[in-house]
């Protein structure tokens, strides 16, 4: 894993054709003295870096709020069967959900563990629910079309209302 100090710098900044080796294709960092000097140890990617998250990527902090997600929908699910077999245990369930919050998955589920006995059968239970829901009924598809779907619908929609707020156009009723 590499450091978030280190420097990428997007393809659009290298120049292609160097003079040196005549139309022959090849990287020069016009920031970099002697190019030839410095050690080739990074891969060049055309990635976006994204400041700002530490060591941990977007895509760690999206996991993370994923897994608390998973716990929730694996609670849901565990009550709805509970409901409808175990009335007891359904309503234990809720009284623990009055007090503690589902928002940080792991520690609901340690929380819940750490009550009873009774109280440790459901957590398990959840811990197992969360586990199958994620390997084999999310659809990982599904998410990734649905995000890019929502990105660029609403970004068609705020930018035409810009334009629509920002541009005079005379229509047809005031003239």
């Amino acid at each position: 894993m590499e450091s978030s100090s280190s420097l990428l710098i997007h393809h659009s900044y290298l120049s292609y054709l160097n003079p040196k080796f005549r139309n022959r294709p090849s990287l020069s960092y016009p920031l970099m003295r002697n190019p030839q000097k410095c050690k080739q140890t990074r891969i060049c990617s055309n990635k976006m870096y994204v400041p700002g998250f530490g060591e941990a990527s977007p895509e760690a902090k999206a996991a993370k709020h994923l897994h608390d997600f998973f716990t929730y929908v694996a609670v849901r699910i565990v009550s709805a069967q509970l409901e409808s077999y175990n009335p007891e245990a359904y309503m234990e369930l809720r009284e623990f959900l009055d007090t503690n919050s589902v928002s940080d998955g792991d520690k609901f589920c340690a929380t819940l563990m750490r009550r009873s006995s009774r109280h440790m059968n459901l957590a398990l239970r959840i811990l197992e629910v969360r586990s199958a829901y994620c390997k084999n009924d999310f659809e990982w598809d599904n998410l990734k079309r649905l995000a890019s779907k929502n990105v660029e619908r609403s970004n068609t929609r705020l930018m035409r209302e810009y334009v629509l707020e920002t541009s005079h156009v005379e229509t047809d009723s005031d003239t």
